[in-house]
């Protein structure tokens, strides 16, 4: 169906024209009708007699609501009567609406009495659309009815939402279950009910000014879906965001931030103990090629390096200042490095934002606007970009090369990740402060990782994000390429304020996170833990051919964790066909068990595992293998861990390779052995049945979201 723009137009200058903030229920009809929204047959009476007159000529059962702009929640008001049978009830009905209208809100305008064909049977349902800061504009969809404030169950989407985003959401529900029809029901148009969302995610992007819409209930059928009423809140002061840079802007200057020939060092010190001090140390030692200019008022060499008084001062390009100066004194300098056109500035410094000083915060913020330099931070610990040997940073010198990107917007988060990486032996490309996030954010380093050779999973710690949408659009691109994972701090926050509608009441700040992130392809992560595993270990494994995830175990009990674990992380455990099972009970004892988990019992020796993953990796059928290790005399651990990475290696060869983790349960010598796998290509834990799982359940969330997955 065609959409019809110019009436929604007509309707909404109308209700600006009035010096109103909601639509009355017919024009919310309107409204649909012009999206292909598909509402009751209904009318409006002015008295009770054209009521009964519409109701005669609809057809008895009827919904009979009153129909004022000045009275939003209509239940509430008593102005809602359903199930009017005949004439003599629609009277009444119309009589008892308005005396109950007066007395909620003596002063309303009352348009009239709202007459409406009553929808019978079927699944109550709601679609609706919010408005979040962050996000911008958003789909929902949920159980409606009453039982939308009573469950809570809705689902998000940013707008507009696709066909496929749609029907994503029929299935993010808990009550899924009942859309497919329950105890001999009939199941609900999917594609009826898609299109309304559709329908609806196009209409609030196309006029933003509505912030909040209702569609509650929406009656579904295995025939169609129709929504029974509509609420529209508009706000004809609303401005979207602005659009993010062009990607192309931003990667020439974040090469220049990360990649630099030269960076100069704004209050650099000889004193040990003084940030400037660190800084200077961390990149003369740490290895960077590149020119180095130390800034000081007074000094006229630094570490060996010719010092300057300003930037202003030096000869030739710089192409990023790092700033260790109190932040009192950060505007002049950095008005400095825009009269010398440094293109980007690392903002150390706290005691902006954060501290209660938006003014000093704000001001920078317009300078970096005037000369247009991108700024990092403040109050941040700067960054690393190992592949340029740069430690642009006070905190500890790191020089692991690898190919994992991470950021935080913390400083003890950062040095964790520190420590971990050191720890795990899990070379970076980079890692990043973000801070308060002035400028720089999170879809800024997207955008450099994404194109950025060196780097092949993005991890980020977030406590929120500036630009939500941007964020979001930038992963959904990127994420097709390589993972992202994100760690949102405040999960269990009150979140964001709830507005006044169902759908604004039940959009919990953590719930639109999880939901635009499954909508982006992000791998979220629910720990610091896990955000530092899945970087770890998602890049390890080659992506999966497909959904069969088979358990070997020495132990029955790992087995029984481990299937438990395979079902929290949604992986789906292989269903075991006979002549599989057949071949795997050629190499397990007798009192052993086949099917999945495929159990060896705890006293086989090396061979048995040999034969058992040597069968699981050559049959097409199995796409991924978790194993389950437990400690014996007869195969000792670091047996068992040589085994299998020789055994992996030599299918590999062959072309024989799929996700393998692995979980050992035993004494101290399961440490080795685990970290031997891990150095060798399998990701493996000791002590734990949930860590190995989850490491392979991120990386099917991302083969899925980038469409890998047959």
């Amino acid at each position: 169906m065609a959409i019809d723009k110019a009436s929604v137009r007509k309707v909404l200058d109308k209700v600006k024209a009035d010096g109103r903030n909601s639509l009355t229920a017919p024009e919310g009809k309107l409204v649909c009708d012009a999206y292909g929204i598909a509402v009751p047959g209904e009318g409006l009476a002015k008295s009770a007699d054209e009521a009964t007159k519409l109701a005669s000529k609809m057809g008895y059962p009827v919904v009979m609501k009153i129909v004022s702009p000045d009275i939003l929640h209509k239940t509430e008001a008593g102005g809602v009567v359903v199930g009017v049978k005949d004439d003599g009830a629609a009277k009444a009905a119309y009589d008892q609406i308005l005396a109950n209208a007066k007395k909620y809100k003596a002063d309303a305008k009352i348009e009239g009495i709202q007459v409406q064909q009553m929808l019978q049977g079927g699944t109550e349902v709601i679609v609706g659309s919010i408005t979040d800061d962050s996000f911008g504009k958003l789909v929902a969809f949920g159980l409606g009815g009453v039982l939308v404030e009573v469950l809570k169950d809705i689902t998000f989407r940013m707008a507009p939402a696709t066909k496929e985003d749609a029907l994503s959401m029929l299935d993010g529900i808990q009550a899924k279950e009942m859309l497919h029809g329950v105890r001999g029901g009939d199941a609900v148009n999917r594609d009826a009910l898609a299109n309304i969302i559709v329908g609806v995610s196009q209409l609030v992007t196309d006029f933003p000014e509505i912030v909040e819409l209702d569609l509650n209930p929406v009656f579904a059928t295995k025939k169609d879906a129709i929504a029974a009423d509509v609420r529209i809140v508009v706000d004809f002061n609303y401005k979207p965001k602005a659009a993010p840079r062009p990607d192309s802007e931003i990667v020439t200057a974040m090469n220049r931030i990360m990649m630099p020939k030269s960076v100069a060092v704004i209050g650099a010190s000889a004193e040990d103990g003084k940030i400037g001090n660190s800084v200077m140390k961390n990149l003369i030692n740490g290895g960077y090629k590149g020119n180095i200019y130390p800034v000081h008022p007074k000094a006229a060499d630094i570490l060996g390096h010719k010092a300057y008084k300003s930037v202003k001062d030096i000869p030739g390009d710089v192409d990023v200042a790092v700033f260790a100066i109190p932040a009192k004194f950060v505007a002049g300098a950095l008005t400095e490095c825009g009269e010398k056109k440094i293109p980007g500035a690392v903002l150390i410094p706290s005691g902006f934002a954060e501290a209660n000083e938006p003014e000093l915060q704000e001001e920078i913020v317009k300078i970096g606007k005037k000369y247009d330099i991108r700024l990092m931070g403040p109050n941040i610990y700067g960054f690393y970009y190992t592949p340029a040997n740069l430690c642009a940073t006070f905190c500890t010198a790191f020089d692991v090369k690898g190919s994992a990107a991470l950021s935080s917007q913390s400083g003890g988060i950062g040095m964790a990740i520190i420590g971990f990486s050191r720890s795990a032996k899990m070379g970076v490309s980079a890692i990043v402060g973000l801070g308060n996030k002035s400028d720089i954010d999170e879809d800024d380093l997207l955008a450099f990782f994404e194109q950025d050779k060196n780097t092949n999973v993005i991890a980020m710690h977030c406590e929120d994000l500036k630009d939500g949408r941007a964020f979001a659009n930038a992963a959904r691109r990127v994420s097709k390429k390589k993972p992202v994972i994100v760690l949102k701090g405040g999960r269990t926050s009150a979140g964001a304020k709830a507005a006044a509608s169902h759908t604004g009441a039940l959009a919990g700040n953590d719930k639109i996170y999880e939901d635009v992130f499954k909508q982006s392809g992000v791998i979220r992560a629910r720990s610091l833990r896990q955000l530092l595993e899945f970087a770890r270990g998602v890049p390890l494994l080659p992506t999966p051919k497909g959904e069969n995830v088979l358990i070997i175990t020495g132990a029955g009990g790992s087995g029984v964790l481990l299937s438990d674990a395979v079902v929290d992380n949604g992986l789906s455990l292989m269903t075991m066909p006979a002549d599989l099972d057949a071949a795997f009970r050629k190499f397990i004892p007798p009192f052993g068990a086949s099917g999945n988990p495929v159990d060896i019992t705890g006293g086989e020796p090396p061979i048995t595992y040999v034969n058992t993953v040597k069968l699981g990796l050559t049959d097409d059928r199995i796409h991924s293998l978790i194993l389950g290790y437990w400690h014996t005399i007869v195969t000792p651990p670091m047996v068992f861990a040589k085994n299998m990475v020789q055994i992996k290696n030599e299918m590999k060869a062959q072309g024989f390779e799929k996700p393998m983790v692995a979980s050992l349960a035993g004494d101290v010598e399961v440490e080795e052995a685990s970290e031997y796998l891990y150095q060798n290509g399998i990701p493996a834990y000791a002590y734990s049945t949930e860590l190995p799982v989850e490491v392979l359940g991120a990386k099917y969330k991302w083969a899925r979201g980038a469409g890998l997955i047959k």
